[in-house]
């Protein structure tokens, strides 16, 4: 079951856990700033493969601008049996509106975990 979690939620799960953190926008999206240490997996990208995306053994957290994007990615990697799923309920966007930071710059990770 895909759990949707608010922007502080999310924050403390980073903090407290060993999770998979990514974040299915655009690039051009990314460069406006990402949560730190998620990794940039768009959208298109990763319905094309999610298996090459995801490790099984690990807690996953989508993120995208508004929790739209990310949920639609969290449903298709339960849909194909993964588990400890999460979605960023808001985005990046509720995420700031909460005062929390992004990160900016142009570094981009796309391997799996």
């Amino acid at each position: 079951m895909v759990e949707n979690i608010s922007p502080r939620d999310a924050a403390t799960l980073i903090s407290t856990i060993d999770i998979d953190v990514i974040d299915v926008r655009e690039h051009r999206e990314w460069l406006t700033g990402h949560v730190a240490g998620a990794r940039l997996v768009p959208l298109d990208q990763f319905r094309a493969d999610p298996d090459q995306v995801l490790a099984r053994d690990r807690a996953v957290l989508f993120i995208c601008a508004r929790g739209v994007r990310s949920l639609t990615a969290a449903k298709l990697a339960e849909r194909l049996g993964y588990t400890r799923l999460y979605n960023l309920d808001g985005g990046t966007q509720g995420w700031t509106r909460d005062g929390l930071p992004l990160q900016l710059d142009a570094a981009i990770e796309t391997r799996a975990a």
